[in-house]
């Protein structure tokens, strides 16, 4: 079952108010001291150790004075919908140019836009998880983000500009940041956010043309390989321990978060009409936007599909729902759910294994 962006709108919404009462400034995320600073000797001290290992400068990592062809960021084959489209073919050669370079800064901006996120998120953490080891593991993932944060505004403004974020993306983020507990934080940012993110980070990494965007996602995809590795070190034990009516609130909020995902079409093409930043590509291009979605529409009913191409990552089929049914979140109850908003369960986690840990193995 598809859900058109309106209603897609409509349940974020409804989920939004659902997170965030009127009264939740008056009841905060507990800060969570802990006096016992024994390292766990687990997988989280494991990760900590690798995140202490693998710390990068990207001023002295990334060649930032390798120059960068704006209109060619990326591939623009039979891997991009856009350049498959009749429509586009039709255009000149200056509007083609400039709308890669256009749809790609706004496509990375979104990964900037999370990336502020996952770096207000992994504080959110630091001061709320009740474990010491898992508390020096976050910061290194604090650490982490704003490096991520840092180079992507860096390249964004080398090839075009920053775009703003997706509606649907700082609504996500922002009931991320809201929840009630730090578990829910956990799920919001290192299985769902993360799990979108080191799937585009791998298929964007396959697919560039620019050495520099290539380096930089590399490492920033090494670095995402082990927050979302994090996200089940930590949480499987901790969930596997709670009571029923726990596990199904936080069941929910995967679910939701989820929802979202999908009902917002974020699989597929960045393209959509209620998405403000998109609309300035097409403005900014001088594209007429009725001509471009009717050329979207034309080129589906040729089987120019979206379908990803061979070698790369479906974040929500391979990453996402795999990391949610490891640690228990897949319960008979919200398996229905599932069902109901036509989302279709996969728990097969052997792309999701050979991805995280911070030695992520292009798929």
């Amino acid at each position: 079952m598809e859900m058109t962006q309106d209603k897609s709108n409509a349940t974020v919404s409804a989920w939004m108010r659902d997170q965030t009462p009127d009264d939740i400034y008056k009841a905060p995320l507990e800060i969570a001291w802990t006096f016992d600073y024994f390292m766990s000797g687990d997988k989280v001290e494991d990760l900590y150790k690798r995140a202490k290992q693998d710390q990068w400068n990207s001023d002295e990592l990334l060649p930032w004075d390798m120059d960068v062809d704006p209109s060619k960021p990326l591939i623009n084959d039979e891997s991009d919908t856009f350049h498959r489209m009749p429509f586009f073919k039709k255009l000149s050669r200056s509007q083609q140019e400039s709308f890669t370079a256009h749809s790609t800064a706004q496509l990375l901006s979104q990964f900037l836009h999370g990336e502020q996120g996952a770096l207000m998120t992994a504080a959110c953490v630091t001061h709320s998880v009740p474990d010491a080891t898992a508390k020096l593991y976050a910061a290194t993932q604090t650490m982490d983000e704003a490096r991520h944060v840092e180079v992507f505004a860096k390249y964004c403004n080398k090839i075009a500009m920053v775009y703003p974020m997706s509606g649907w993306l700082k609504q996500l983020i922002d009931a991320t940041l809201k929840s009630d507990r730090y578990e829910k934080i956990m799920i919001g940012m290192n299985m769902i956010v993360e799990g979108l993110a080191l799937g585009a980070f791998n298929n964007m990494y396959r697919s560039t043309q620019c050495d520099l965007l290539k380096q930089l996602t590399f490492n920033v995809m090494r670095d995402e390989s082990r927050h979302v590795s994090f996200g089940h070190a930590f949480l499987e034990p901790v969930i596997a321990d709670l009571p029923e009516d726990e596990v199904e609130d936080l069941a929910e909020f995967a679910f939701q978060a989820v929802n979202i995902l999908a009902s917002a079409g974020t699989a597929g093409t960045i393209a959509s009409r209620v998405d403000p930043g998109f609309m300035m590509v097409l403005e900014n291009c001088n594209i007429d936007p009725d001509d471009f979605f009717a050329g979207l529409v034309e080129a589906e009913e040729m089987g120019i599909t979206r379908d990803l191409p061979p070698g790369q990552i479906h974040s929500l089929e391979h990453l996402m729902l795999p990391a949610i049914a490891r640690v228990g979140l897949l319960t008979p109850h919200i398996r229905g759910k599932y069902e109901e908003a036509g989302i279709p369960l996969t728990e097969d986690p052997r792309i999701l294994h050979a991805m995280e840990g911070g030695h992520p193995i292009a798929a």
